[in-house]
C-alpha cells in the first residue's frame, strides 16, 4: 500500500479525485464504477488509489451524502461568544452535538458588521423534533453563547466541493447559464425508508470501499442488496439524496506537499430586496463558489442575503475571484449595497444526524 502514490497532486489521483468530489450525483448502485467511466481509470486502479489516500490521511471520508434540506430543518448559526472560550465552544461542539456539522472560527481582515459573530457553524434539528431556536437555546446555556443569528437558507444556488477540479480555475470562469434556485422542502419517508437512509449515509469503510459498497449496508438490514438499493433510489426520486463523494482533508498538512487548500472565504453580499434570487444565480454561476445560499442575515450582517464560499491556495486568488463577482454583479446591474469576507481560522467537519430517534434520546440528555 505504501507504494501507492497517494499526492493529490499526482497525476492520476488528480484524474480520480476531480471525478470522486462532486461529480457523481445522486445514488448509484455501482458508484466506484461511475468514478472508474468518468475518470478513465481501471476499476482497480480506483479502488486500489481511494483506499491508499484514505490511510494516509488525503481522503477524509468517502459516503453518500443526503439533501438534508429536504429532511430536517437547516441554517447555518452565527455566535457571539467571548474570545476566551471560543476554542472550548467550538470542541464542545464538535463532539457532543451530534446535529452540529460544520464548526468554523472566522476572522476579518477589519472590523466589519457581523464580525463579532466568531464561530459559525451549521445545523439540522429533525422536523417536529425541536425549533431552531429552541435547538441553539440548549446549545447556548453550554457554550456561553452572547448571542446567535439564524440564517436558514431560502434558497441554495451551489452545493459542491471540487477543491481539485477548481484549483486551474480562471477568475471569472462560470457556467453559460445563470444558476437554478432548488428551493428548501420537506419530504415525508415511511419507517423503512429511514431505515435505508440513515444506514446509507454513513461513510464506507475500508472493507466497503469494494466494487459492492452495499451489501453489508443491506445485510445489516436483513435485506438482500436488491431491495436495498430499490429502496434507495426510490430515495433517489424524491431528491433526498445528494452526491456520493469523497472528502479531501482540506484544511490540515496531510502529506508531504501541502493541504488541498489553505483559505476558505465565507462571502456577503447585500443587494437590493426583490434582487435576490436573480444575484445569488449570478453569484452561484461562478465555478469557483462550493457553496452559494440566498440567507437572511437581517440588522447584525447588514443585511446579506448572498453568502457564498470559495476555498483556494492564495488568500490574494480567493479575493480575486471575488473581486470577479463582484464586478459581474454590477455588469449584471445587480448593486452590491455591502459585502463582507470572513477567513477561517480553524475549521472542523462532521455529517449531521438527522434521526428524529437520536434526536429525543439526545435532547433527555441535554436537560
Amino acid at each position: 500500500m505504501n507504494s501507492i502514490p497517494v499526492s493529490p497532486e499526482d497525476p492520476v489521483n488528480m484524474a480520480l479525485l476531480s471525478v470522486a468530489e462532486d461529480r457523481i450525483d445522486g445514488f448509484r448502485r455501482h458508484p466506484f464504477h461511475a468514478i472508474a467511466r468518468q475518470s478513465g481509470l481501471e476499476l482497480p486502479v480506483v479502488l486500489e488509489r481511494l483506499k491508499a489516500m484514505k490511510k494516509a490521511g488525503v481522503v477524509r471520508r468517502i459516503r453518500q451524502t443526503l439533501l438534508a434540506t429536504k429532511l430536517a430543518q437547516g441554517a447555518l448559526v452565527a455566535w457571539d461568544i467571548p474570545e476566551e472560550r471560543l476554542h472550548d465552544a467550538f470542541d464542545w461542539l464538535m463532539h457532543e452535538d451530534p446535529f452540529t456539522g460544520h464548526v468554523v472560527l472566522r476572522t476579518t481582515d477589519a472590523p466589519t458588521p457581523g464580525s463579532n459573530f466568531r464561530l459559525w457553524t451549521t445545523l439540522k434539528v429533525p422536523v417536529g423534533c425541536n425549533t431552531l431556536e429552541g435547538h441553539c437555546s440548549v446549545l447556548s446555556r453550554h457554550i456561553g453563547a452572547r448571542e446567535f443569528v439564524l440564517l436558514p437558507a431560502r434558497g441554495i444556488f451551489a452545493l459542491g466541493v471540487g477543491h481539485m477540479r477548481r484549483r486551474s480555475l480562471k477568475p471569472g470562469d462560470k457556467t453559460p447559464e445563470p444558476a437554478a434556485m432548488e428551493e428548501t422542502r420537506h419530504a415525508s419517508l415511511t419507517p423503512e425508508e429511514w431505515r435505508v437512509l440513515l444506514v446509507l449515509k454513513e461513510e464506507l469503510l475500508d472493507e466497503e470501499i469494494t466494487e459492492e459498497p452495499w451489501e453489508r449496508r443491506a445485510a445489516s438490514l436483513g435485506m438482500t442488496t436488491e431491495h436495498f438499493c430499490s429502496i434507495a433510489e426510490k430515495l433517489d426520486h424524491q431528491k433526498v439524496i445528494g452526491r456520493f463523494a469523497t472528502f479531501l482533508e482540506h484544511m490540515q498538512q496531510k502529506v508531504s506537499d501541502g493541504p488541498v487548500t489553505r483559505y476558505n472565504g465565507l462571502f456577503h453580499w447585500t443587494v437590493p430586496e426583490g434582487m435576490e434570487a436573480r444575484a445569488g444565480a449570478e453569484c452561484g454561476r461562478h465555478i469557483c463558489m462550493t457553496h452559494c445560499y440566498w440567507r437572511t442575515g437581517g440588522a447584525p450582517f447588514a443585511g446579506a442575503q448572498i453568502m457564498g464560499v470559495v476555498h483556494g491556495m492564495e488568500k490574494d486568488i480567493v479575493l480575486v475571484h471575488k473581486n470577479a463577482i463582484d464586478a459581474h454583479l454590477e455588469a449584471c446591474g445587480i448593486p452590491v449595497l455591502h459585502t463582507a469576507v470572513f477567513w477561517s481560522i480553524r475549521s472542523e467537519i462532521k455529517p449531521s444526524e438527522i434521526s428524529p430517534d437520536i434526536y429525543a434520546a439526545w435532547l433527555a440528555q441535554m436537560a
